[in-house]
């Protein structure tokens, strides 16, 4: 599964944008993108922050996220194929290097990295199982749900579960000009399952241990 790009589910998420529409010779500097952070630490630098649209749940954790999917991730919410009004204002105010330096910020954080075990730690009920079969979810989000088989796909293990429910809810959102995501593979996976699947997909993946987290940061420096 995957929060923005992938053969599978997301979040969320985040729960999973794409990165082809960078210029080649963008190369990401983390510490140029802790500076340009100041527009994100409000929502995503705050343990437990909750966003009300287009329902009440918490933003996805960035911190340790692949810079590759966040890179994608900011240049679908600018062209408009994931709408999300805030989301969309501040893409929109951002170059290619800006959003090459912000995703390479978040993924070098937190400085004390997290190892997760190759295999879920957690297994999943049978029904569950079936839907992540179902879904083909781990063909690119790894076993784990933290490794995935292409950077440009998301990390989901950990991620806030009910964010995942609203991201997965948003590939099933036709003809909306406030909510939706435009991804054909996601879009066709997300499409044959009912809510109350995707909230049980959404929570298994979010219940298990992954690699990012919520680091908390000064509004000024």
């Amino acid at each position: 599964m995957r929060t923005l790009l992938a053969p599978a589910l997301v979040f969320i998420t985040l729960v999973a944008g794409t990165c082809g529409a960078f210029a080649e010779d963008v190369k990401a500097n983390a510490l140029a993108g802790e500076k340009k952070a100041a527009m994100c630490i409000g929502c995503h630098s705050i343990p437990g922050y909750q966003a009300s649209f287009p329902e009440v749940h918490k933003v996805p954790m960035l911190a340790g996220q692949n810079a590759k999917y966040m890179q994608g991730a900011l240049a679908a919410y600018k062209s408009g194929d994931r709408k999300h009004p805030t989301m969309k204002a501040i893409a929109a105010s951002l170059s290619d290097q800006d959003m090459a330096d912000l995703a390479a910020y978040y993924e070098s954080l937190p400085k004390t990295k997290v190892t997760v075990e190759a295999k879920p730690s957690v297994q999943p009920s049978r029904e569950v199982a079936a839907l992540l079969q179902r879904g083909n979810c781990a063909s690119c989000h790894g076993e784990n749900f933290s490794k995935p088989t292409d950077p440009s796909f998301p990390k989901l293990a950990g991620q806030h579960s009910d964010y995942l429910y609203v991201a997965l809810k948003a590939y099933q959102v036709q003809r909306n000009a406030q909510v939706g995501r435009a991804n054909p593979v996601m879009s066709g996976m997300a499409a044959g399952f009912k809510p109350h699947e995707l909230k049980q997909l959404a929570e298994y993946i979010g219940s298990l241990p992954g690699e990012m987290q919520v680091v908390p940061q000064p509004r000024f420096r």
